[in-house]
């Protein structure tokens, strides 16, 4: 009897590179994954829109601290014109950052556009526009803010009436972010205050707690990010009661 013959094992190919080509695949996947989530995020806050928060109190009491809200940009590309009562989003002049301006380093660019938290980030304000390109501004203390001569009604909006005057352009000024005190148009102090050609004049609803036009005079359009559109979020504090009830 012829012994039995035993067949050879099958040969098993290997893929080139072996773990290598699968370490390689990996990472190129990430990679990809990587650049197409970055390029969502600047696509979708480029055209779209953008979620901010309230850092202070300067808008109260229409927005809060900490409140979140979505930042529209639609309208502004489709060339919407900005009107008297809009809520804007925007970076603040120069002359509010202690002569600062925007910042176009790679890693800032790149903060601006996506906004990763673990990047630089442009602070950015929120006013209301009180001012439109031609308007003339005044201001009385405890009566309100006077534009081309006829007195605003926002008793629906306001904290509190303005404290303060303005008159002239001499009367814009006051202590900026970095706690310097600005005064920013001296050289023509005596001037009426009229809102130039393309820009705004933007004040804050809490008109005795904001760094708004007040102080910084007129905002450049070309620095607008988008329109407060909705607020998404909130926090509600526990209700107060009265000390007897927590005894």
């Amino acid at each position: 009897m012829e012994p039995a013959k035993i067949s050879p094992k099958p040969e098993t190919k290997t893929e080139p590179g072996g773990k290598l080509g699968t370490v390689k695949g990996f990472v190129k996947e990430i990679i990809e994954l990587v650049v197409v989530t970055l390029v969502l995020l600047i696509a979708i806050r480029g055209l779209i829109g953008e979620a901010r928060y309230i850092p202070s109190a300067s808008m109260e009491p229409t927005l809060q601290i900490n409140d979140r809200l979505i930042v529209e940009k639609i309208s502004g590309h489709l060339g919407q014109p900005i009107k008297r009562g809009d809520i804007l989003v925007f970076y603040p002049p120069p002359e509010e950052m202690g002569g600062r301006d925007l910042r176009n380093d790679p890693l800032t660019l790149l903060g601006r556009w996506t906004g990763l938290p673990f990047l630089p980030n442009d602070p950015a304000f929120i006013k209301r526009v009180i001012g439109l390109p031609g308007d003339h501004i005044r201001i009385q203390a405890g009566v309100g803010v006077f534009i081309n001569g006829q007195l605003l009604d926002e008793s629906s909006y306001i904290k509190e009436i303005p404290d303060y005057d303005l008159n002239i352009l001499g009367d814009i000024g006051g202590r900026n972010i970095t706690n310097e005190f600005i005064h920013p148009y001296a050289a023509n102090g005596n001037d009426p205050i009229i809102v130039p050609a393309g820009h705004l004049f933007m004040m804050g609803d809490n008109r005795n707690n904001s760094e708004d036009s007040h102080v910084w005079g007129f905002l450049d359009q070309k620095r607008v990010i988008g329109r407060a559109w909705v607020l998404i979020w909130r926090r509600l504090n526990a209700p107060i009661y009265p000390p007897i009830l927590s005894e």
